[in-house]
């Protein structure tokens, strides 16, 4: 783990003691790691970095849609069964 990643890491235990102040200064450098039985459980965030990461990810998915609208009138694509896909690529049902 790195040096600005761990800065970023608390225990569950650390917050339960502190209350959220524990986590106040971190945050201000990006999300929150919260560790749990030292392993990570939760990720913690400010308002307004959720929000940008919300921002990208809608920005994302209209992109991804509108790709695939392009898609289906250039006729690049091809309707088959969920079973005909599964089939082609080689899984199990």
């Amino acid at each position: 783990m790195t040096n600005a990643a761990a800065q970023r890491t608390i225990r569950a235990t650390e917050i339960r003691r502190r209350g959220i102040s524990a986590v106040d200064k971190a945050l201000k450098r990006g999300p929150v790691h919260v560790l749990r039985d030292n392993e990570p459980a939760y990720v913690i965030m400010a308002e307004n970095q959720f929000r940008e990461m919300s921002e990208r990810y809608r920005k994302s998915y209209v992109t991804r849609i509108r790709r695939s609208l392009k898609d289906v009138k250039a006729g690049r694509v091809r309707r088959v069964t969920a079973q005909t896909l599964i089939d082609e690529l080689g899984l199990d049902a």
